[in-house]
């Protein structure tokens, strides 16, 4: 018993010591950012997906990962993680967002470290948290991004062509042909779904997540719409959308028949059923289909574009024929008009022209009229 009670006293007098020694030299910025991730993620809710990026972002110098170790993850933790966080100086980080930079990553990148960092130190500089007088990162250098430059995007005829060429195999490698009718019969129901997955993201809009995850309780054929509830972060599914809210998509005659053709296969068409369904009925893989959309639209011929580009590809024909912003937005679930005005580009200028004439005309004058004037 006398032994066990030294034991329990000496194991207070180190617990004590420790504490003593970080009151002493304040909490670390290793500690702040973990404390931080845990408030992210039990207090905040935040996606898995956002949790694993900026893990990446912190992980320790030559720790690997799942995904590669990359040129500059590490550096943050080799830089800052044992400095007292109080003490840690905008010439520090500044520092730090050199060598990030010097690893050849883009200036999108180098801002996303900064934005954590900063995000670490306003978590810090709370009274419920750690007090910390400032935060340090708030002045340090942001990087200039490039401008965007217009969206590009496919024309009705090339999704067809695309949907045609994943339908049709083009993406398998012709080195490893099925030998079994059974397989034969399996791979064409696998690749003409393939084709009519790829029409609906085109022409409803359906993020890749968002697809991989919709059910059949989801589509609404007499309602003419498609219910998005469910998205995917990381390989975790959630029960809400990017935007955190269910959206209404109008249901097009375009997505509405190839979502008819893929309601008539004989298994996996319940209300709780996925729509996009491997052989067993589960969740498709976002990052393999991803590959087949590639393979198959090299084959096809087309312009390389990326699998986001068909939700692209939606918004740009949807502006483009003159639908209005506002019905756009709802549609796509932005959270800022902003972001669908990016959109505009597809709206031909010429189109314009007769309205803009009548209106510089007091709105009542006809295009001849105002061009005689």
């Amino acid at each position: 018993m006398l032994t066990l009670v030294r034991e329990h006293d000496a194991e207070e007098t180190l617990l004590e010591r420790d504490a003593e020694e970080r009151r002493r030299r304040g909490v670390t910025f290793r500690e702040l950012a973990a404390d931080y991730l845990g408030w992210l993620e039990h207090v905040k809710g935040a996606k898995p997906s956002t949790l694993r990026d900026h893990r990446l972002l912190l992980a320790e110098p030559g720790q690997a990962f799942r995904r590669g170790t990359g040129t500059s993850r590490g550096l943050v933790m080799a830089a800052l993680g044992d400095r007292p966080a109080r003490e840690v100086t905008t010439r520090e980080i500044d520092d730090l967002l050199r060598k990030v930079s010097s690893t050849a990553v883009s200036p999108r990148t180098v801002n996303k470290v900064r934005q954590l960092v900063c995000a670490i130190f306003n978590y810090g500089t709370r009274p419920s948290t750690y007090g910390l007088a400032s935060n340090p990162a708030m002045y340090a250098d942001r990087r200039r991004e490039p401008d965007r430059g217009p969206l590009a995007f496919y024309s009705p005829e090339q999704i067809e062509e695309l949907a045609r060429s994943l339908a049709a195999g083009t993406h398998r490698d012709s080195s490893r042909p099925a030998l079994k009718p059974e397989e034969i019969e399996a791979r064409a129901d696998d690749d003409a779904q393939d084709g009519e997955l790829v029409r609906v993201a085109a022409y409803a809009g359906l993020r890749r997540g968002e697809l991989v995850t919709l059910r059949w309780r989801d589509v609404d054929f007499d309602g003419r719409k498609i219910i998005v509830r469910r998205s995917l972060s990381g390989d975790t599914e959630l029960r809400s959308t990017k935007s955190r809210r269910a959206r209404e998509v109008p249901l097009a005659d375009q997505a509405a028949a190839a979502l008819d053709r893929v309601s008539r296969r004989e298994d996996f068409t319940g209300p709780d059923d996925y729509v996009f369904a491997n052989r067993l009925g589960r969740r498709l893989d976002p990052s393999a289909l991803r590959r087949r959309f590639e393979r198959a639209r090299d084959a096809a011929g087309l312009e390389p574009l990326r699998f986001h580009d068909l939700r692209h590809t939606y918004g740009s024909l949807l502006v483009g024929g003159g639908i209005d912003l506002a019905s756009v937005k709802a549609a796509m679930g932005h959270s800022r008009i902003t972001t669908t005005e990016r959109y505009l580009h597809a709206r031909p200028a010429g189109e314009l022209a007769d309205r803009f004439t009548r209106a510089l005309a007091g709105g009542s004058a006809s295009p001849e009229r105002a061009r005689a004037a």
